[in-house]
């Protein structure tokens, strides 16, 4: 059993990594998301959960399941909702301002002008848009 569970832990926390380096904000998202689920699994394996133990201690119980996991990754979870939600909310405004879905936000939405246009055109000694202009007339 504990040799399946490393294995989730570590496939989640793989395709998490791959889905966080991707271009593209949803699967990024999705990404941490997973790295999250990761981290939940993760911590519910470092308390030893018992099944048939109650999470309280019962005086006439020898042993009893240790709330301290059960604890953390509840915290996890409200926490991974609500960034999450963040993250849903701040991919949605970039694509709104940027109009794409790329992270970085360089790469220019189909509608918006090429490069070319945008740039002003280089200068030369002569202080002209062309080089073989000796007198700056036209």
């Amino acid at each position: 059993m504990e040799i399946l569970v490393a294995l989730v832990i570590g496939v989640l926390t793989a395709s998490g990594v791959f889905l966080t380096l991707r271009a593209r904000t949803f699967p990024v998202v999705l990404g941490i998301t997973l790295l999250s689920y990761a981290v939940n699994v993760f911590l519910f394996t470092m308390g030893r959960l018992t099944i048939g133990l109650p999470a309280v201690i019962d005086p006439e119980q020898g042993g009893y399941t240790d709330p301290l996991p059960q604890a953390l990754v509840l915290t996890a979870i409200v926490i991974a909702f609500g960034m999450t939600a963040f993250l849903i909310v701040l991919s949605l405004k970039a694509r709104a301002e940027l109009g794409n879905d790329h992270v970085d936000g360089l790469h220019l939405a189909p509608d918006e002008d090429s490069l070319e246009n945008t740039v002003p055109p280089k200068l030369h000694k002569n202080g002209s848009d062309s080089p073989n202009q000796e007198d700056g007339t036209p």
